[in-house]
């Protein structure tokens, strides 16, 4: 039960990106996604990028985990693994700008995935 919690928090916080640029440009990664979403059905070769891919890749395999009796340890692994390449680019992003909005909103998922990652290791 304690596999199903962990990852459908990762799915919640992986959401919680948030991202500025510009003079006046901000928005949060469920945002961006559902855009994303939106344009690959119009288009899906506009949205084909590693940064793009890869996230919804881990939230698809973080959740198909959810609908299993025991969650897959490598599902779990591999669907970190691709949500922390994007989520940690926004923090270290976040960093080196000294944005602390967007550093704050990488946090929950970086702190979450550690959780998680001790817990399967543990189990």
């Amino acid at each position: 039960m304690k596999s199903k919690i962990l990852n459908s928090l990762l799915i919640l916080t992986s959401l919680l990106g948030y991202l500025e640029w510009g003079k006046d440009m901000h928005t949060f990664l469920f945002y961006i996604e559902a855009e994303l979403l939106s344009k690959s059905l119009i288009d899906p070769i506009s949205v084909l990028h590693p940064l793009t891919v890869l996230p919804m890749i881990g939230q698809l395999l973080l959740l198909v985990s959810l609908f299993q009796k025991n969650p897959n340890k490598t599902l779990s692994y591999i669907g970190i693994a691709a949500l922390g390449l994007l989520l940690g680019f926004i923090f270290i992003a976040g960093c080196m700008s000294k944005n602390f909005k967007i550093i704050i909103s990488t946090i929950p998922f970086l702190v979450t995935s550690y959780l998680a990652i001790r817990h399967y290791r543990n189990s």
